[in-house]
């Protein structure tokens, strides 16, 4: 029996992967992946050569859990994806879940998270904080007001750069103009924490013809 190994990857800077992690990339024959060009890229940085990459991504996890699971039957396995911790906001907790159900042995690595690393930069209490993922596109109010009374707690939600500000309008108007902080495209050459008010980023934010990147925001409800 095989085991699944759960790899987290860089979450920009390729260099910020373990040594471990790597280790177990050039170990396994198989790599089950979000997107096989993207660790593609990776493997080629560190010349891992010769893997089987087996495409993992949602809406396609549960056609794809069966075979992977046939491979575990005889040799180890290493699920990664596109950026950070796998099955974080990422369909890798459905395949991790099968594993447990079936007596197969999971084995998860530490490494990079752009939860972590925007909380810690953010400024912003991390003694108590709320992960959400993605916003919905849809009953993103209601979406809010479910976690109103959330006293004393960092909220933390990845966002796409085309709704930030939406979404930064719709946290003022429900919280009020409470702590907050935008983490842009963390680790990478243009990496920026813009902080403040919830008025203040939302300003400097629409004061820019656009926004790019990759966007974590964190406010306090107080």
């Amino acid at each position: 029996m095989g085991k699944l190994y759960v790899v987290p990857t860089p979450i920009g800077n390729l260099k910020d992967i373990t040594l471990r992690a790597l280790e177990v990339l050039k170990s396994v024959n198989y790599i089950a992946c979000e997107d096989t060009r993207r660790t593609l890229i990776l493997l080629n940085h560190y010349d891992i050569k010769g893997k089987k990459l087996i495409s993992y991504y949602e809406p396609k996890e549960e056609q794809r859990i069966p075979k992977i699971l046939k491979i575990l039957e005889r040799e180890d396995v290493a699920l990664v994806t596109d950026a950070g911790m796998p099955a974080v906001s990422d369909p890798g907790y459905r395949l991790i879940k099968r594993c447990i159900e079936e007596g197969i042995e999971v084995e998860v690595l530490p490494g990079a998270s752009a939860v972590l690393t925007a909380l810690v930069g953010s400024g912003l209490p991390p003694d108590r904080f709320l992960f959400l993922g993605f916003a919905p596109k849809k009953g993103t109010k209601s979406f809010f007001q479910e976690i109103k009374q959330c006293e004393d707690t960092t909220v933390i939600l990845f966002e796409n750069p085309n709704r930030v500000i939406k979404t930064l309008e719709l946290i003022l108007e429900i919280f009020g103009d409470v702590d907050a902080c935008v983490a842009r495209e963390l680790t990478k050459v243009h990496e920026e924490y813009i902080r403040g008010r919830v008025s203040e980023i939302l300003s400097e934010l629409k004061g820019r013809e656009k926004i790019k990147g990759e966007i974590v925001i964190l406010f306090r409800i107080s």
